[in-house]
């Protein structure tokens, strides 16, 4: 095969095709045609009162799983259109408050309507939006949140399935891209944690690339970057019991349960193929040990 020609089978629905092929193998018809399919989010609302928004169960539980007990500071970096910042503000303490930042202008507009059309008045007001990149706080702030939410801009293979124009465009080079822009926003995330402060790095994308090894790079470079488990001790100590949890988050959403989810190397993904269509969605939970200062 010439190489111009394999180039070419690099790119669009061929090279989308063979790339996750080799990174799925058996399992990638199956998962393919799950990720197809329309997902069926649940509802989410404060109340009767407010308007309802609705979400993917497994994007609900990447979000629960930050831990906010004794949580004074929380930080949404990445926050539109603004479902997982829905559910940090549910479940943030009295005397919490929660920052949602988005770099893009309209989709901040986007994270506003929402919040001003399904959070209560009173949660609302510690409530602060901004639009600046992300990747650039830490030149000005450091060791400053208590907790952090990371839901980093990827590939979004689902999307990316569903749509013959985005599916053409396709090119590996669009994986390395985001993986450089996801490392440049979770280092600076890192930076942000104060001493013993929690985040939690997501995806919706189902490449390693973007997700594991994001991670990998983190802790290379940190030597207090230290992976929680949802299993440790220590990671349950400032989490609210599962089943709490899950309580917590049924009086905003009656019909979420926690989906089952698969362990990866530094986190844990939930894939549509075995979860009735749930995800998917990548997670790794990430403590700082000792201070690191910008």
């Amino acid at each position: 095969m010439s190489k111009k020609k394999e180039q070419k089978l690099n790119k669009g629905k061929d090279g989308f095709e063979n790339f996750y092929l080799q990174i799925f193998e058996n399992r990638w018809e199956k998962l393919k045609q799950s990720l197809l399919e329309e997902s069926t989010p649940v509802s989410y609302n404060f109340s009767s009162e407010l308007k309802t928004y609705f979400l993917d169960k497994a994007s609900i539980f990447a979000a629960s799983v930050l831990p906010l007990k004794q949580a004074t500071d929380i930080l949404d970096l990445c926050a539109a259109p603004g479902g997982k910042t829905l559910v940090l503000a549910s479940l943030m303490e009295e005397e919490a408050n929660l920052h949602a930042n988005e770099r893009s202008f309209s989709r901040k507009l986007r994270l506003e309507k929402v919040c001003n059309e399904h959070l209560p008045t009173n949660v609302r007001e510690r409530v602060f939006i901004t639009c600046s990149d992300g990747a650039t706080w830490c030149k000005t702030k450091s060791e400053c949140f208590d907790r952090i939410l990371l839901d980093a801009p990827c590939s979004s293979e689902r999307h990316v399935l569903q749509s013959r124009e985005y599916l053409a465009q396709w090119s590996p080079s669009r994986i390395k891209t985001l993986a450089i822009e996801q490392w440049a926003l979770l280092s600076c995330a890192f930076r942000l944690l104060k001493k013993d402060g929690v985040l939690v790095y997501s995806t919706c994308a189902i490449c390693e690339k973007e997700n594991d090894q994001v991670v990998s790079r983190l802790l290379k470079k940190f030597d207090n970057a230290k992976i929680l488990s949802l299993d440790d001790d220590e990671y349950k100590t400032i989490q609210l019991e599962f089943s709490d949890l899950e309580n917590k988050i049924k009086n905003f959403s009656k019909d979420f349960s926690f989906p089952n989810y698969e362990k990866t190397q530094f986190g844990y993904s939930i894939l549509p193929d075995t979860q009735h269509g749930i995800g998917p969605i990548y997670f790794s939970i990430v403590k700082k040990d000792g201070g690191e200062k910008c």
